[in-house]
């Protein structure tokens, strides 16, 4: 696919800092395949601007006065929005991380990320997938694991398709078609899937799943 096929990610960026954003802007506007509609400089402007401008992707950062980031990501999801939250943030502690991706957040990098890995990053989180920087990844692997409680009850084979597929980041509407199975299917092995696990979103099941050895590690092989 050539550049020109590429669809272009429309983006908000949601910072404190004016150098940060203004850092950001020239970025994105400088790269192919990316249109920034707008900033916001705290969660509570951030959910006026997604509003108004109906973005792809909000560039999320956490802690920021006059509107937390977590905040706005509750909200969003509570009012249905349609873009995607990816968490760009200089903090990593667990009192960040969890709070973020259990509001609703696809995926959570940390500032020191390279360039093309916000890229990337983004671009996924416009598709829906899931992108967790490795220290994020591992916090949370640490967090939901309970290594000394069994499952509820045993995958079964078509679980087991759908988290190998959730794993390599493969949207619900990709599942679908790959297993020959409505959306709406998806969504109910999805269900049984966390209720089996004990967690409550994809990155979860996803981590909960590696540390259990229920996925090969990536890489691994």
């Amino acid at each position: 696919m050539t550049d020109a096929d590429t669809p272009t990610v429309s983006v908000l960026i949601v910072d404190d800092h004016p150098v940060v954003r203004d850092g950001l802007r020239g970025m994105f506007e400088a790269a192919p395949g990316f249109r920034v509609l707008g900033e916001a400089a705290n969660g509570v402007e951030a959910l006026e601007r997604a509003a108004a401008l109906d973005p792809d992707v909000v560039l999320m950062d956490l802690r920021m006065p006059g509107g937390s980031g977590v905040d706005a990501i509750r909200e969003l999801a509570r009012r249905g929005a349609r873009a995607e939250v990816l968490v760009l943030t200089t903090y990593d502690t667990d009192s960040d991380t969890l709070p973020a991706i259990e509001a609703g957040a696809t995926g959570y990098l940390l500032k020191d990320a390279p360039r093309e890995e916000l890229f990337a990053a983004v671009r996924a989180a416009a598709e829906g997938r899931t992108v967790l920087s490795p220290a994020v990844a591992s916090r949370l692997v640490s967090a939901v694991r309970a290594p000394a409680e069994p499952l509820s009850a045993p995958l079964s084979a078509r679980e087991r398709e759908v988290l190998a597929l959730v794993a390599r980041g493969t949207s619900n509407r990709e599942i679908a078609r790959e297993l020959f199975i409505s959306e709406a299917t998806v969504k109910t092995h999805l269900t049984h899937l966390y209720a089996k696990l004990g967690v409550r979103d994809r990155a979860a099941a996803v981590a909960v799943a590696y540390e259990r050895g229920i996925l090969g590690r990536p890489g691994a092989g």
